[in-house]
């Protein structure tokens, strides 16, 4: 199993939770987070006076999958998140040992 988590722009997240769900993955755990990455935030202008938003509103995706299903979440989440515009995001993968569903006691692959 694994953990994959994704940081994406907040207005693409109804596009890419669509191509997820489609895929068959709607357990999702969504964050709202804030950020920058190589790009050190963004100038705007308020009021007249140049200001820097130096952290960014994105929201972060975890999800549990199996590890058959890792590359097209990957690419699903990378399709449908891309605007081709620095701040697009990241996506990394992680190992998971163990999962438990609470309610049932199921283990492993059972209770993704």
């Amino acid at each position: 199993m694994k953990k994959v988590e994704a940081v994406v722009r907040e207005e693409r997240l109804p596009v890419v939770l669509a191509a997820l769900s489609e895929l068959g993955y709607p357990g999702i755990t969504i964050t709202p987070v804030k950020g920058h990455g190589r790009q050190k935030g963004v100038k705007e202008m308020y009021r007249g006076v140049e200001i820097t938003v130096d952290f960014l509103p994105k929201v972060k995706i975890d999800m549990i999958v199996g590890d058959a299903a890792v590359d097209s979440v990957i690419a699903a989440i990378a399709e449908h998140a891309r605007t081709g515009a620095v701040g697009d995001g990241k996506i990394w993968v992680t190992t998971v040992d163990t999962v438990m569903r609470v309610r049932t006691g199921e283990m492993g692959d059972a209770a993704i």
